[in-house]
Formats: structure tokens, sequence, C-alpha cells
């Protein structure tokens, strides 16, 4: 099995530029880096006497926590797909 195709992109997040290498489409990475930055920036307005460190590491909380909440709403789907009787075979 060949390994997958490596794009590499620099990016701009909270006012420094990153060089992000991933299997990924070069546009799918430019999109998180806008969502890492846009959530950023919210915390950076908010929090001004914050350091960059904390803002990226309250950033990622709340990304964290976005993430976990999409899993439980998407598991909460499964679940009802998998309870009602057109998903079940033979009823």
């Amino acid at each position: 099995m060949s390994e997958p195709e490596m794009h590499k992109v620099t990016v701009e997040i909270y006012g420094e530029p990153y060089t992000i290498r991933g299997a990924a489409p070069p546009a799918h990475m430019r999109e998180l880096a806008v969502m890492v930055n846009t959530r950023m920036q919210e915390i950076g307005r908010k929090a001004s006497h914050l350091s960059v460190t904390k803002v990226a590491v309250l950033a990622a909380f709340h990304l964290a926590h976005d993430l976990a909440k999409l899993q439980e709403d998407y598991d909460d789907l499964i679940k009802i797909l998998n309870d009602t009787p057109a998903a079940k075979p033979g009823k």
C-alpha cells in the first residue's frame, strides 16, 4: 500500500505564519486554520490580558468541547436510527 500524498500549506493563525504538512487537501487545511484563528481571535478579544499560549489552550479546549458535543449528537442519531423499526431486519 502506498503512502498518502502529502501536502504543505502556510497559514496564518493569530498573526503568526505556520507551515502545515499533511495528507488532507490544502483547502481543508486552510479551512481548519481559519477555524482555529477565528476561535483564538474571539477569545483574545474577550480576554486581551491572556498570553498567546493561554489563548491557544482555551481555543483548543473550546474546539475539543465542540467535537465532543458533535460526537455525542452523532451517537444519539445512530442510536435513534438503529432503534427505528425500519432499521431492524425482518420487521
